[in-house]
């Protein structure tokens, strides 16, 4: 998950210099991430579906290989159009294979230990915000944004060894993945469509603050760019401290939609205080980690109950969850620059608190409905 996450924000120090070079304008290359989102959600429920009537190892290994391939051909673009093209392909190399990747850490992990599992999985996001992001303007700093992308490269061949080592005794579900797709009917069903939506509402409350919180920082208290790492590296830790916590609450509680509940309402209050009280920077950085913290505890409980189906669907359901996260972030993305540029940053707070709202009351909704322990 390091090598799939570092594979997009390992770009953003660089998003000037790739402009200069490629001699177009910065906006046209920070769209960029866009299409890799895209790709990434669109093959993340293709390759979910595909895993479960085939089996997960060719998307395993195939996934970053792929992805590797696709950052060698970053780095030798000459034009937008091949860094298009380029950053479309690692999108897709990343779906193919990240769904799939917690499917079979569901696969090999029993239902009182997954939550934990899902959250050690998913800490590859965090930790490409804390050390990929600064380590990668470090090296470029050297060697260039060409060069980072060929050290990402080779992160993601690493990758597709490792997992093949990993995965050559397969899981016992996937030694029994079927050979005829599961019908949309087995699949598609209330609970399931229920706990998506509450993917999409956990991703846009949590993207809208990742997204525009650097800005957020420079507009009210003037800071630099460079000004921003230590907030930003302060708000990762609570995310990754949110995640390990979430884990823990997930496999140790006796509800997991209670706990993605009172987890998203926490980050709903958190989100509220910190665009509506700005005393000083100290007291927005503790607020920032707080509701990092809070938005990641939802992550475990979430995957682990979707991971509750049967076998045969799992793959399925777990990358659709991938696609709707990324449904999520483009949501956020859209929303958050409407919100900004029509209310400010103060309407961000509501808009979290709402959102978070929104997604607890599915939850407790559901709770009669949607078994999220295996019995």
């Amino acid at each position: 998950m390091f090598a799939a996450s570092s594979s997009g924000t390992t770009r953003a120090p660089f998003l000037l210099d790739m402009a200069q070079d490629l001699d177009t304008s910065l906006p046209v290359v920070a769209n960029l991430m866009a299409a890799t989102a895209i790709a990434w959600g669109v093959s993340s429920g293709v390759a979910g579906t595909a895993a479960d009537r085939y089996g997960r190892r060719v998307f395993l290994v195939g996934g970053p290989a792929g992805l590797g391939l696709g950052l060698a051909g970053i780095s030798l673009s000459q034009s937008i159009l091949e860094l298009a093209l380029w950053s479309t392909f690692i999108g897709g190399c990343a779906g193919a294979y990240s769904g799939v990747l917690m499917t079979e850490v569901s696969s090999r992990t029993a239902d009182r230990q997954r939550g934990r599992a899902l959250g050690w999985v998913m800490a590859g996001q965090s930790l490409s915000l804390l050390v990929g992001v600064p380590l990668s303007a470090w090296i470029g700093s050297y060697i260039g944004w060409r060069g980072v992308s060929r050290v990402s490269a080779v992160l993601g061949l690493l990758t597709a060894i490792a997992l093949f080592a990993t995965t050559r005794r397969p899981s016992s579900s996937d030694r029994m993945a079927q050979r005829a797709a599961p019908g949309w009917r087995a699949v598609m069903t209330r609970p399931v469509l229920r706990l998506l939506a509450m993917g999409v509402g956990e991703r846009v409350g949590f993207g809208l603050s990742v997204l525009y919180f650097a800005t957020f920082l420079q507009t009210t208290y003037g800071l630099t760019p460079a000004g921003v790492a230590l907030p930003l590296g302060i708000v990762a830790i609570g995310n990754i401290l949110g995640t390990m916590l979430g884990g823990q609450a997930a496999d140790r509680m006796p509800d997991r939609l209670r706990t993605f509940a009172a987890a998203m309402l926490g980050s709903g209050i958190a989100g509220l205080a910190l665009y509506w009280w700005t005393p000083n920077l100290a007291v927005t950085v503790a607020l920032g980690a707080a509701f990092s913290t809070f938005s990641a505890m939802c992550r475990p409980s979430l995957m682990a109950a979707l991971a509750n189906v049967p076998d045969a669907v799992r793959g399925t359901v777990m990358g659709l969850n991938v696609t709707a996260a990324c449904l999520g972030w483009i949501g956020a993305a859209s929303l958050g620059g409407w919100v900004m540029a029509s209310f400010g940053f103060a309407a961000f707070g509501p808009f979290i608190l709402v959102v978070s709202a929104f997604a607890a009351v599915l939850a407790l909704l559901g709770r009669k409905t949607i078994p999220t322990r295996t019995v």
